[in-house]
């Protein structure tokens, strides 16, 4: 009673129904994609001629401000450490308080926040004992 499939017309005949079986069985019953979620952002293979996103205006990044008496006040805007007098595109820096940057753009100032979304009110920064100038 024991039958082996091995050999015989029966074999080639069950791999025929069995093909065609999962051919019919159409896109449901195969297996679905799976994302990797190792693989880094598609952004990082994008071809090098496409333009780089640039923001709409310059971002404050971080505020440096030194505790001594007269020490130093410097800001990071873009990437790029300014202090008081320093240009940014064709803006000139005119004050560096704890959460905000001042920069003049001809005869309007701009308040660039540390955090823009906070309710603040940079009136009240500290202003540590410097000299106006």
């Amino acid at each position: 009673m024991d039958r082996t499939l091995t050999s015989g017309p029966a074999l080639p005949a069950l791999f025929l129904a069995l093909g065609l079986a999962l051919s019919l069985a159409g896109p449901g019953a195969q297996a679905q994609a799976l994302d990797d979620p190792t693989r880094p952002p598609a952004t990082l293979w994008a071809p090098a001629s496409a333009a780089p996103v640039v923001a709409a205006r310059p971002q404050l990044q971080s505020v440096l401000i030194s505790t001594q008496p007269g020490g130093r006040r410097l800001a990071v805007i873009d990437g790029q450490v300014v202090k008081i007098g320093s240009k940014v595109g064709d803006a000139v820096v005119t004050d560096i308080r704890d959460t905000a940057v001042l920069l003049r753009r001809g005869k309007s100032l701009e308040t660039f926040k540390l955090y823009p979304s906070s309710k603040t009110d940079n009136t009240t920064d500290r202003k540590t004992d410097r000299k106006q100038e």
